[in-house]
């Protein structure tokens, strides 16, 4: 991608699939409070990534403090359903998505999924771009800004926990 070699699959010498991050997601939510900070932690994903991080909250519930979810989507196949994962997720959840109607639809599903009051959907009045680089000026010029103030709004909702050491 951007003109790089994925050196980890050179290095195994194959590409995995989406699934095959989700071991190491779970190591990094295993990290923080092994090592003294807050036990829950807030996900991030974008695109596949943020499918993953519904599939990480719904089996680690304690961990996760919220989720941060740029372009989610059904990226996992029929085994995964991310709009189910999302059923069980028990924390704050922004979802955020281009002004694109088959990538809102998929983030309007898992939205509605979530359960009760706890999924915020934002869907930028200038158009915003694929996955979290709709922060990136450089990838998003006119929208960055009001993408990042709708991620700052939510961040700002979310309770407080005792600060880090």
């Amino acid at each position: 991608m951007w003109g790089q070699s994925n050196r980890t699959a050179g290095e195994f010498g194959k590409d995995g699939d989406y699934l095959a991050a989700l071991p190491d997601l779970e190591a990094a939510l295993e990290w923080p409070p092994s090592h003294g900070f807050p036990p829950r932690s807030i996900l991030w994903g974008s695109s596949y990534s943020a499918a993953l991080v519904f599939l990480l909250s719904a089996k680690h519930p304690s961990a996760v403090a919220a989720i941060r979810a740029f372009s989610p989507s059904e990226y996992l196949g029929d085994n995964h359903s991310v709009c189910d994962a999302a059923a069980k997720v028990q924390a704050p959840v922004f979802i955020a998505c281009a002004r694109d109607s088959e990538e809102g639809a998929a983030a309007r599903a898992i939205a509605g999924a979530v359960p009760g009051a706890l999924s915020v959907q934002f869907v930028p009045k200038s158009g915003g771009v694929h996955g979290s680089s709709t922060l990136r000026r450089d990838r998003n010029l006119f929208g960055t800004e009001e993408n990042w103030q709708a991620v700052e709004k939510f961040l700002a909702g979310l309770p407080r926990s005792r600060q880090m050491p």
